[in-house]
């Protein structure tokens, strides 16, 4: 982490990541590079569907391989990059044949590292397997759900799933949050964690900072009216007001479960995730 000298009250708290692991002098890979238009959180219709959301700095989107599914072709690091849309830093890879592709890089990937996707491949930090062939205990992140699908769990900065068993053509997955999944052992994974894993650790110090990326501000329902929010009203401080909480529409928050009970993914997860009153409580 990054620390910086309290000359205002901002800068007093503030940290950022430490970048000095990302290539220095480099720009972005041109035909890697999508404009994406700026919602603000609306849908087709223009109604806001996601608060919150609006404005901030221009980017430009990385396309990045989820799937990194070119078997058996070894492709070498050539730069570590920041990716203004995504937590984790991002590596340009080059083939033999002198295809370029971005990925997200593992913790510890540095410039000249070469990986490889395929059966035998070696237990090295970013190598990608089948999850059958990777031994229990060891970490693993950007994992596909189903065979060529392209890795959608463990994808952000910092997390990873550790392997807990393999039998029966499923693969046993221990999430970040405590939720042990089972996955087709077909499917593909990388070795090792996602980069950038003191992401958690950043403060941004001030106001300004959020609108820069693209985050408006949020106001306290009990600062509101009556006619706004379940909590408006009264004068000064008051306590919620109803037994339980509440988003500003009226509908129950906490102690309610959301997940749909008939999702057909419900029988591949053995044991549900630590919720936070139950982790306290331990």
């Amino acid at each position: 982490m990054k620390s910086y000298k309290p000359t205002s009250a901002s800068r007093r708290q503030m940290t950022t990541a430490d970048y000095r692991t990302l290539t220095k002098g480099v720009r972005p890979h041109k035909p890697l590079l999508v404009t994406l238009r700026s919602n603000a959180g609306r849908n087709a219709q223009g109604r806001i569907t996601v608060r919150h959301q609006g404005g901030g700095n221009k980017k430009r989107y990385r396309i990045i391989d989820f799937k990194q599914n070119r078997m058996n072709e070894k492709a070498t690091v050539q730069t570590i990059e920041y990716d203004p849309y995504r937590t984790a830093f991002i590596a340009l890879v080059q083939y033999a044949d002198g295809t370029r592709s971005y990925i997200l890089a593992a913790e510890k990937m540095k410039t000249g590292d070469e990986i490889v996707t395929g059966e035998t491949a070696p237990l090295k930090n970013g190598n990608r397997m089948q999850l059958r062939n990777i031994p229990v205990g060891y970490q693993v992140y950007n994992i596909e759900m189903n065979p060529g699908q392209g890795g959608v769990l463990a994808r952000s900065a910092g997390t990873y799933a550790e392997v807990l068993a393999n039998a029966d053509g499923y693969t046993d997955l221990k999430m970040k949050s405590g939720e042990v999944r089972r996955v087709l052992w077909t499917c593909l994974a990388s070795l090792g964690q996602v980069s950038n894993a003191e992401w958690t650790l950043v403060n941004f110090g001030k106001a300004g900072r959020s609108r820069w990326m693209g985050i408006r501000p949020t106001v306290r329902g009990s600062a509101m009216n009556p006619v706004d929010h379940p909590y408006g009203g009264g004068e000064g401080a008051q306590p919620r007001g109803t037994r339980k909480p509440k988003d500003v529409w009226g509908n129950v928050t906490g102690g309610r479960k959301t997940r749909n009970k008939k999702k057909r993914s419900n029988k591949l997860i053995v044991k549900r995730r630590v919720g936070v009153r139950n982790r306290n409580n331990k």
